[in-house]
């Protein structure tokens, strides 16, 4: 088993920034990919940022890509999710999430572990 913990959540006015941190522990010999979705209020689960074990590949959402950086550290089984010029949009809680599988994944359904989510606030 996997556990997930995220961190770094709060509240930050439009165009600042964050980082947000997924600390992992159990069975990490297990995970290849490691991601990043979020949940806005009243919307569904969406991808955000993929990143491979190897912390080689990673892939963006388009609504994201030249804000957002993934990145990892393996040494401390941690993954981070750099967010700059944050916009009232990014509002959300934000979920780490583990997979198996190699490929870097957008869709929910394809990652076995996740976090409780951290919420992120920008506001106006």
């Amino acid at each position: 088993q996997v556990q997930l913990v995220e961190s770094g959540g709060g509240l930050v006015q439009a165009g600042g920034s964050l980082r947000l941190s997924c600390a992992a522990s159990g069975a990490i010999f297990s995970m290849n990919t490691m991601a990043w979705f979020r949940r806005a209020p009243g919307n569904s689960r969406e991808f955000v940022a993929a990143i491979s074990r190897s912390l080689s590949r990673t892939f963006y959402a388009d609504a994201v890509k030249g804000r957002f950086t993934i990145s990892g550290d393996n040494a401390k089984n941690t993954v981070y999710l750099q967010m700059n010029s944050l916009e009232t949009a990014d509002t959300a809680v934000y979920f780490c999430a583990a997979a198996r599988s190699y490929n870097l994944m957008s869709n929910d359904y394809a990652y076995d572990w996740w976090g409780q989510g951290t919420l992120v606030t920008v506001s106006s």
